[in-house]
């Protein structure tokens, strides 16, 4: 059971807002075609018309000023400051990048500056920029901080699907004239190969918080411990608009590519473990078990896209590694949620998501490095596992936010009076993940 600090701290579970979308089974799944649980969950979060991201599931929240934290007694005082801040804007959430501004992105600022090859322009590119404060606030650092060069000659592009988000983005950052000609925001999706152009062999940073949660995911099902999975696609019962699961062998090719990834750790088993599979085998067929697991297929698209695209790549992911309370089943299971009258519901069933919910996904981190590693040609081609030790293409690092800000940042900033410190006490089911390309070939 996790503890009860991750349930009720606002900045920890994303609320959604309850907007009411009629028929809306019937954009989910166009026609009476299936689709897999990724395009399900796609449409659900990013239709234009229907999608919790669409204008009217309400904008990212904006503090009209930084907290003050260094004003405020204690928990208690920052717990009541925050009611207030999220009664007043009427808004969905507050990202951490805007809860502590400038903090927050004034350290991811730090370990760019520290680690970047500053003899080559600075190029950052920020996946889904949401208000865009974190683009200014790392523009800011970097005037502030930065040798004059580098501020002067470096590039932020903003890689933003909301065309509402992307003119907050410009309006954000704009409030500093020189930063302008610095930043450009480019509505698009992300995971789109085309829109990234010829692949720019040039060093450059990406950066995504609180992405990963939001991409679409698939789902596979097995009866039992032991049968082969199959995937999970989503149809309309006799033309109505219920919905219902169906399953299918493994077909999809992007859902097969994640799957193996998943099951990575399972090949060249040990004698013990295959004495243990063979007891789950003969218990499976007595008390057969149902399965059930989430794939990160949109993890695996867009970090594809990005290795193509951007192959001499840094990478700075920020993310939830744990959700509490969390009903629905299978491995890697989202938060499904909505708020009507003001009250949260969670739902047990992610097909009750109809654009009125945020889906919401934990980020297992180590599978995070194993597909980064796989879509950079980390041992990708080898098949024969046992015949040389794979060369990393990247070293990559998982930090705890807290480990994080300490290294990076600037964590008395966040302190209250009497040493409670929210970025470093209530965040801990959040991680950072950094990737760097070595000068290693595959």
């Amino acid at each position: 059971m996790a503890p009860a600090y991750l349930a009720t701290v606002p900045a920890l579970r994303r609320v959604a807002r309850w907007a009411p979308v009629a028929l809306f089974s019937s954009g989910v799944v166009a026609g009476d075609k299936p689709v897999l649980v990724r395009d399900f969950v796609k449409s659900a979060l990013y239709d234009p018309n229907h999608g919790y991201f669409s204008k009217r599931s309400g904008p990212v929240g904006v503090l009209d000023s930084a907290i003050r934290f260094n004003q405020l007694q204690g928990r208690s005082a920052y717990m009541k400051h925050l009611d207030k801040l999220y009664k007043k804007h009427d808004i969905s959430w507050f990202t951490p990048v805007e809860l502590f501004k400038p903090w927050y992105a004034h350290a991811i600022a730090a370990s760019i500056l520290r680690t970047a090859n500053l003899s080559v322009p600075l190029k950052i590119y920020e996946i889904g920029g949401g208000s865009g404060t974190c683009a200014k606030g790392v523009l800011d650092y970097m005037m502030l901080n930065a040798p004059p060069r580098v501020y002067n000659n470096m590039k932020y592009i903003s890689v933003e699907i909301s065309s509402s988000l992307a003119e907050k983005q410009l309006e954000t950052v704009g409030e500093v004239q020189s930063h302008l000609s610095k930043f450009t925001v480019e509505h698009r999706d992300a995971t789109d190969r085309s829109g990234w152009g010829s692949k720019d062999p040039q060093p450059c940073w990406v950066l995504m918080l609180e992405v990963l949660d939001n991409l679409p995911h698939d789902l596979v099902y097995s009866p039992n411990q032991v049968s082969p999975w199959m995937e999970v696609w989503i149809e309309k019962v006799n033309g109505s608009s219920q919905l219902c699961e169906v399953y299918k062998p493994l077909q999809d090719p992007l859902v097969s590519r994640c799957n193996e990834i998943v099951s990575m750790n399972e090949q060249d088993p040990s004698l013990r473990e295959k004495l243990s599979f063979a007891a789950k085998g003969i218990f499976s067929k007595v008390f057969p078990k149902p399965r059930r697991a989430w794939l990160p297929t949109g993890c695996l698209k867009l970090l594809d896209t990005l290795h193509e695209a951007l192959p001499s790549m840094s990478l700075i992911a920020s993310d939830f590694s744990y959700l509490p309370d969390v009903s629905i089943p299978g491995d890697r299971a989202p938060l499904v949620s909505s708020k009507k009258d003001g009250k949260t519901l969670d739902h047990n069933n992610y097909l009750d998501a109809q654009g009125d919910a945020d889906i919401f996904f934990p980020t297992n981190f180590w599978l995070l490095e194993q597909i980064d590693h796989h879509c950079s040609v980390f041992s990708r081609e080898q098949k024969n596992r046992g015949s040389f030790k794979p060369v990393k293409s990247r070293r990559t690092i998982i930090l705890d936010s807290a480990a994080f800000m300490e290294e990076f940042g600037l964590p008395l900033k966040t302190k209250t009076k009497d040493g409670y410190n929210p970025l470093l006490d209530d965040f801990r089911n959040t991680k950072f993940y950094l990737s760097v390309p070595t000068h290693n070939k595959v």
